[in-house]
């Protein structure tokens, strides 16, 4: 009986859907790969169908896809694009399928906050584990929960050094605010990153949601001290605008020379950048996890970008070394 002495090779593939290439792009440059070829159809009716032009039988499988709605096509499309994806990996014999979602759809749906809601995000991830996704890789969850919805490991990164880095190198002696309570914990990390480098303090803004109401929030009041101060307002998002530029309006008239708004995610829907153009807040500081579409390209706005980040995970995953060390276990609290 003869012996087989083989030695088996890792190959790492990675593969963009078509909501935010540009972004792939990045990561596969700064991991030193090429982006996988999708050869996505779309047939007449809307149904889409991928086909890889390499095997990936063996492979480490990334499949990255930001769930967002653009180009005529909604957030439901992105997702289900990436699903489809997904199940082409696995069915073509994948060692393992990663799901990179540097926008997380339907997080804010991640509890019943009344009766008869559903729990959409622990729906989704259900989705991406049945399509055949073993682990998650995501950034600035809306909530720390949703990691436990999905069945396997999920690396939870976040954006903060590049965000910090930016306050690092333009502002001095800022207060961070925390546009509401629920989010007055990373303002708290932040400010004490900050701290010791820049003097930076922290003040939150106490707001209402009307019950039963979506995209309402009214900014009530500022706790702590912002009379004369540099405001860096920080959330995980901006969607419609309307939390941060009433926050704004409010750090205003309690006395702030200057309001910055700064968020992982660009949603930017609707009347958001009517609201943002119009308003008095002085830089809106986003990451590139989404696409900006062209007439969100407005002065005020500047995008940083989360590759490095995003590729330096990928390749932890990929090489089976410490995620959160990359951000000193910062990460997942």
């Amino acid at each position: 009986m003869s012996q087989i002495d083989k030695v088996t090779t890792k190959r790492m593939s990675l593969y963009s859907g078509r909501t935010h290439p540009a972004l792939a792009k990045e990561v596969a440059g700064y991991l030193g790969i090429e982006l996988g070829e999708h050869n996505l159809v779309e047939f007449a009716n809307g149904e889409v169908r991928p086909r890889f032009s390499e095997s990936v039988r063996g492979s480490d499988v990334f499949i990255m896809q930001s769930h967002f709605g653009c180009d005529g096509r909604s957030i439901n499309d992105s997702i289900m694009e990436q699903l489809i994806m997904i199940d082409a990996a696995q069915r073509a014999s994948a060692k393992r399928i990663t799901a990179v979602c540097p926008f997380y759809g339907y997080a804010r749906q991640d509890r019943k906050a009344e009766g008869r809601e559903p729990i959409t995000a622990r729906l989704i991830a259900d989705l991406f584990k049945a399509a055949g996704a073993k682990r998650m890789v995501s950034i600035d969850l809306h909530s720390g929960q949703i990691q436990g919805f999905f069945d396997g490991p999920v690396d939870h990164l976040t954006a903060m050094p590049v965000i910090e880095q930016y306050i690092r190198d333009n502002a001095k002696n800022p207060v961070i605010v925390s546009p509401d309570a629920g989010r007055i914990k990373v303002a708290e990390r932040m400010q004490q990153h900050l701290g010791a480098d820049l003097g930076a303090d922290l003040a939150f803004v106490y707001k209402r949601r009307p019950k039963g109401s979506t995209n309402v929030a009214q900014a009530l009041d500022v706790i702590g001290e912002v009379e004369g101060r540099l405001c860096i307002l920080t959330d995980d998002m901006i969607d419609t605008g309307g939390t941060i530029v009433s926050a704004a309006h409010l750090l205003l008239e309690k006395g702030a020379t200057e309001v910055w708004a700064m968020a992982t995610h660009g949603v930017l829907s609707g009347p958001a950048i009517e609201r943002l153009t119009n308003s008095r807040i002085d830089r809106v500081v986003l990451t590139n996890t989404l696409p900006l579409a062209p007439e969100a390209q407005i002065d005020k706005i500047k995008v940083l970008s989360v590759g490095k980040i995003i590729a330096d995970a990928l390749a932890a995953v990929f090489d089976d070394t410490s995620v959160s060390e990359i951000f000193g276990g910062e990460n997942q609290a």
